[in-house]
């Protein structure tokens, strides 16, 4: 019985083990973005598997690698936000890639950045009319946050922490958004319970 049974047990851990490792999967990728000379633009990518991906970012090909160019990762390990300021023409105008790989596989995709000058912006681009503020309050206090824009059509307003997106479905409640347009888009922050004394958004 012992003699038969061995071969089947390993065999089992085999099967186990093999389906447990998954090759990457997108679960956010990077949209297009048009941006003005001297600004910011920001890229987000995530993905899933076992062993969890390992993200890199590309430039025509090439591993991003610029003073200006940072990569900021996310601090579950899901993936990370290639951020690009201040924006040049036309240098910065060309495909970046996200690459997600493991031991698995590999897959990527690829989006891209046009960068207008001044005097190329056209009629209804968006514009920031109120931006966030600095605030300070009390720990277990509640801070609003303030971002109002303007454009045609009406902006979408996204939300960054420490340059990293806002994730208002996963904070067990303590961060909510309220959103409103009439003439302009407006978004509210607001921050339940805040656990440190200072909080700035951009």
């Amino acid at each position: 019985m012992i003699h038969v049974a061995r071969p089947v047990v390993v065999l089992l851990y085999f099967i186990l083990y093999a389906e447990a490792e998954t090759p990457p999967r997108f679960t956010r990728t990077p949209v297009d973005q048009t941006g003005v000379s001297g600004g910011v633009a920001s890229f987000i990518c995530q993905a899933t598997g076992d062993p969890r991906p390992k993200i890199v970012w590309n430039k025509k090909g090439k591993k991003v690698s610029n003073q200006r160019f940072e990569v900021i990762e996310f601090d579950d390990g899901s993936g990370s936000v290639l951020r690009i300021q201040p924006l040049r023409t036309p240098r910065d105008e060309a495909i970046y890639e996200c690459v997600a790989s493991n031991s698995v596989g590999e897959i990527s995709v690829s989006t891209r950045l046009t960068v207008l000058r001044e005097d190329q912006i056209p009629r209804g681009f968006p514009t920031i009319d109120m931006g966030p503020q600095l605030k300070v309050v009390e720990r277990t206090r509640t801070a609003t946050m303030l971002c109002a824009a303007s454009g045609n059509p009406d902006p979408e307003i996204t939300w960054f922490k420490d340059f990293l997106p806002v994730d208002t479905s996963n904070n067990n409640g303590r961060i909510k958004q309220l959103r409103s347009g009439n003439d302009f888009s407006s978004s509210f922050l607001l921050l339940f319970n805040v656990l440190s004394i200072s909080v700035m958004l951009s």
